[in-house]
């Protein structure tokens, strides 16, 4: 199985960090090509800003919402449109939003199961999230799924794995991704790509160099392990 996708979220706390831009150019030149932002913490033009940088610099670019308001996530879908970014996640109206998405260049990726508050975290049951990640994945508009599963009460390896079971479309992990061992369980889970942005910015990988590039090359480590794992 092919090693997950490591998107780096220039975020922390669930908003865009407010140096996002060095952050950013840090991990271009760590060799990342993966990255994303979210919907808060910065504004429009920032966010325009931020998302021409990375095209210009050949990243692929994810946008997160978070914004849990009707009117939050709308605007800020229409927002991400209007921005070309390749990937849309997050949000919790794949119904109104997939439709919106259909014929243009960016991919949807909205949440599975509910999602509540902010940061925002993930209830219900294993069976209930599955059958969410199903339901879901049949809708117009939507290329995968944003579950996170390490932002639950419930195994998070575990729920990785039943979704990922549950449904064809490509499953990112995101969310408390903080250690080896868990970007190696999003991996043999079969997840198409994993997140990780406060646990970088806030130094929780174990690292052979110090800030944000010692993160990062650790984090890159640890997908090139999970990969030769034993599944």
């Amino acid at each position: 199985m092919p090693d997950p996708l490591f998107i780096f979220m220039l975020t922390r706390g669930d908003a865009t960090a407010p140096n996002a831009a060095e952050a950013a150019r840090e991990a271009i030149a760590a060799g990342v090509r993966h990255v994303g932002f979210k919907d808060v913490g910065a504004s429009p033009a920032e966010l325009a800003a931020l998302a021409g940088e990375l095209k210009a610099a050949g990243a692929t670019t994810y946008f997160e919402i978070v914004s849990l308001d009707e009117a939050g996530e709308l605007a800020s879908a229409e927002l991400a449109l209007a921005l070309g970014v390749d990937v849309l996640m997050g949000g919790v109206r794949p119904w109104a939003v997939g439709p919106r998405v259909v014929g243009s260049a960016t991919r949807y990726f909205p949440f599975v199961g509910r999602v509540v508050g902010h940061p925002s975290a993930l209830t219900g049951s294993a069976d209930e999230i599955a059958a969410s990640a199903r339901e879901i994945a049949a809708l117009p508009g939507v290329d995968g799924l944003d579950l996170l599963a390490y932002r639950s009460d419930l195994d998070g390896s575990a729920l990785a794995r039943a979704v990922c079971a549950a449904v064809e479309a490509p499953v990112v992990v995101a969310g408390s991704i903080d250690c080896a061992e868990r970007i190696s369980a999003v991996g043999l889970a079969g997840a198409y790509a994993f997140t990780v942005g406060t646990a970088a910015i806030d130094g929780a990988f174990p690292a052979a160099a110090p800030g944000l590039a010692g993160q990062l090359a650790a984090i890159q480590a640890a997908v090139r392990d999970a990969g030769q794992s034993p599944s």
